[in-house]
């Protein structure tokens, strides 16, 4: 049996539906950094960062470093962050090159609200603020320049739902671990055995930078 799904369609319908904000939460945004924002930004070890090309494919890669080394600040309206060595797909910055809108969430541990960020990127491959931007002494050979358009705040509310900071509702081993799950779905042609110790946290480790 085909279950009928109330689908909405029109703008009018989601206002009908969820309502209208309130006036604090439509105005709260702001186009440049102010001094709390700076020093979120300092304290934050990890990002999202979300981005889509011409044709609407999205895409969302997490970001982190030590805190006080994710984010540049440039100015009062610019951000950087830096690319630290990956898989190179660099999906989101091939999205960049074709569409610079990016929306970022800056989390820090423990914290249920967040830093919101939305803006236009552009790629760079050396400035002097690079220098800024070592870690165990590699130096990044990419960043992500933002330029803000809005920045806010953003509550709590699904972290508290989630539990997503409470060790209580933690359970790591539920599911597979990465070794066996990039066996069966990643056509790896390395044994589990050597999986399981490229992947282990301090072999995994030597490759962060």
């Amino acid at each position: 049996m085909t279950p009928t799904w109330t689908e909405i369609s029109t703008l009018e319908q989601l206002v009908d539906l969820v309502g209208t904000p309130h006036e604090r939460a439509v105005n709260k945004g702001r186009p440049a950094l102010l001094d709390i924002d700076r020093e979120w930004l300092a304290a934050t070890p990890f990002c999202v960062v979300a981005t889509s090309d011409e044709s609407g494919n999205c895409d969302a890669s997490p970001k982190g470093d030590p805190a006080g080394s994710l984010v540049h600040v440039i100015d009062d309206k610019t951000i950087a962050i830096a690319e630290r060595p990956g898989n190179k797909r660099v999906d989101g910055y091939r999205n960049v090159l074709v569409n610079p809108h990016v929306g970022l969430n800056f989390l820090i541990p423990g914290r249920g609200d967040t830093l919101r960020i939305n803006g236009r990127a552009r790629l760079v491959s050396d400035a002097p603020f690079f220098d800024e931007m070592v870690v165990k002494g590699k130096r990044p050979i990419l960043a992500l320049v933002v330029d803000i358009d809005d920045i806010y705040f953003h509550c709590a509310k699904a972290f508290l739902r989630s539990g997503l900071w409470d060790p209580e509702t933690w359970d790591p081993g539920h599911l597979p671990k990465r070794a066996v799950i990039a066996k069966q779905v990643e056509n790896d042609p390395r044994t589990l055995a050597e999986m399981e110790d490229y992947y282990r946290t301090d072999t995994y480790s030597k490759f962060l930078y």
